[in-house]
């Protein structure tokens, strides 16, 4: 009875921990002084967020994300979505304070600040640009567009931003390729007036072919 106590003790001990984490690593508070928004309903000065919750705030209003090991900064006019260690930010700015290595993604870009360590960078993203800049510790960009871009653009996949310096990128996954087929085709030509003339001149170029060509048996008198 007693090696079964202790068995069961010593799962609980393993388990306990980790799923503490867990829960820990999928919710936040939310701290706000007015003017944010959370799934589109107005937020209390102080409220839980959990995963895929989106925040908003409003003009000339800040709000902070207190996570496991993080403090986010949520600059006025900024959307973000929470997803436990990754920030998903659509617009704005966002200024991270992070032990837990908490990410930030805009579209392909991906920014990721060393585990274990303590670093402090802000992410930027206006008018299709993403700005990082590194106030403590060293921080990763990582882009995970398509492979033909990347394939020519080696450079600029993977950029290491320097404490003290910053780094810009474009934050668009890459254009889509041009299509091919009917829809392609220039609109004028698709008009009956080109058409029409189409038409004419591939009746004019047969016969034009057709009259030249000798007969198979010609006839002599």
């Amino acid at each position: 009875m007693l090696e079964w106590r202790n068995l069961v003790c010593g799962v609980m001990v393993v388990v306990l921990p980790t799923s503490l984490m867990a829960q820990d690593s999928a919710r936040a508070m939310l701290r706000n002084e007015g003017g944010a928004w959370v799934n589109g309903s107005p937020a209390p000065t102080s409220s839980a967020i959990f995963m895929h919750d989106s925040v908003r705030t409003e003009k000339e209003n800040k709000a902070r994300i207190d996570a496991d090991g993080s403090t986010v900064t949520v600059a006025p006019e900024t959307i973000v979505q929470f997803e436990g260690g990754l920030l998903i930010l659509e617009h704005g700015s966002l200024q991270v304070n992070t032990w837990r290595g908490m990410r930030v993604r805009v579209n392909c870009v991906t920014v990721s600040p060393p585990a274990q360590e303590w670093a402090r960078y802000d992410v930027t993203d206006v008018d299709g640009t993403v700005l990082v800049l590194a106030h403590q510790n060293d921080v990763k960009v990582h882009y995970s567009g398509p492979a033909t871009w990347r394939s020519k653009h080696v450079e600029l996949s993977d950029v290491t931003v320097y404490q003290g310096g910053q780094a810009t990128h474009e934050d668009r996954c890459g254009e889509a390729p041009k299509p091919v087929g009917p829809d392609s085709i220039p609109a004028w030509l698709n008009t009956p007036w080109a058409i029409g003339i189409g038409s004419g001149v591939i009746v004019g170029v047969t016969c034009w072919a057709l009259c030249r060509k000798s007969p198979m048996s010609p006839y002599e008198p």
